[in-house]
């Protein structure tokens, strides 16, 4: 996998971002009615594997019965968050003005507000990708994934923080607009305003957890302690799939992270290389990229975070072809091989600087 680019001039920088503009344009200007049926046929899918899931926990009997119930609730849970919550909340389909589709109103299964992730993720995240100090995404405030990152002795524990925010990875997404390193660390907000502004977190996750650990577990009677084993198990498994996700399109060996003064005056085109060289892919089925949210094709989806998901696959063809002409490289690979690097990155960069040794990726880049 090549991981290093052509260096452009102004000139090339500005045709590079007309020939992306105009890949989007075509893109836009097909949208219709195949598009408004994937995204119902998901809906569908993922409501019919949770009640699925949850008649199987309630009502089977015996270990696979809820094995089976527990992999058919988990996966309606990867499907509601990934390729319907996460794309209808990027306004991916606003413009069929239908309610249930409106990326300002919709609400996700996740303690994570929808107000919240429309800020922290499509406001800060896609404005400032893999800018340090901007993007508040690189490392999640908890972890060093790259050498720009200034080494402390915290980071040592690095491979147990990852563990553990990859087992509660909703919980950490639902914290991370809270700042509460602002708060309880760096002390640049005061500590008497966090409750109010916790308050919309504690209360979707206060409902998480009536919703999933109460109510469902209450309606299944003597069956209760199987149900709530059940709902634990399902949502661990979509939180550790998440996070597994997320973290092959941004951390593996090859993307790179940006200084802020790097980034001043950034043209159009500029924007486009940052998100390029900042975001990863990798590859897999048709139904692989569904329970990805399609972000198997996250180059395409930081070039355009607006346009239907579904739509990457198709796209990701002129968009490698432009690459090749520009000399830019585009970084993708099997999944194990991206989930191997960002691994090996999570336990590299916990060491000092003068200990950690250079993946070889880096190796061969420099």
């Amino acid at each position: 996998m090549n991981t290093t680019s052509k260096a452009l001039s102004a000139a090339e920088v500005d045709a590079f971002g007309r020939e992306l503009d105009a890949v989007r344009e075509q893109v836009v200007a097909d949208l219709g009615s195949r598009d408004v049926e994937h995204i119902r046929a998901m809906i569908r899918a993922a409501r019919y594997a949770e009640a699925a899931g949850r008649a199987l926990l309630h009502f089977g009997p015996g270990p696979l019965t809820f094995a089976a119930g527990t992999v058919a609730l988990a996966t309606a849970k990867i499907l509601e968050n990934m390729e319907i919550g996460h794309n209808v909340m990027h306004g991916q389909y606003d413009w069929t003005n239908d309610p249930e589709l409106d990326s300002h109103s919709y609400e996700w299964d996740n303690v994570c507000t929808g107000a919240e992730w429309r800020h922290s993720h499509n406001f800060e995240h896609h404005t400032f990708t893999n800018i340090l100090g901007k993007d508040r995404d690189v490392g999640y405030g908890v972890l060093r994934m790259s050498e720009e990152q200034r080494w402390s002795p915290f980071y040592l524990g690095q491979p147990l923080y990852a563990l553990v925010l990859a087992l509660a990875f909703q919980w950490g997404v639902g914290a991370h607009d809270l700042r509460l390193d602002e708060y309880l660390l760096e002390r640049k907000r005061p500590l008497a305003e966090l409750p109010e502004r916790a308050r919309p977190f504690l209360r979707k996750a206060g409902w998480q957890i009536f919703k999933d650990y109460a109510f469902f577990p209450a309606l299944a009677l003597w069956n209760a302690p199987r149900v709530l084993a059940g709902n634990f198990a399902a949502n661990v498994i979509r939180n550790v799939w998440s996070f597994a996700i997320i973290f092959c399109g941004h951390f593996p060996d090859g993307v790179r992270v940006y200084r802020e003064e790097e980034t001043r005056d950034e043209s159009r085109g500029a924007w486009y290389l940052r998100q390029l060289s900042g975001s990863a892919n990798f590859e897999g089925s048709r139904l692989f990229h569904i329970l990805s949210g399609h972000l198997s094709h996250q180059i395409e989806h930081h070039l355009y975070p607006d346009v239907p998901a579904a739509r990457y696959p198709e796209i990701s063809k002129p968009v490698r072809e432009i690459c090749e002409r520009y000399g830019q490289a585009y970084n993708t690979g099997s999944f194990w091989s991206q989930f191997g690097s960002v691994v090996g990155r999570i336990f590299r960069y916990s060491l000092p600087p003068f200990v950690q040794k250079p993946s070889a990726a880096e190796s061969m880049a420099a």
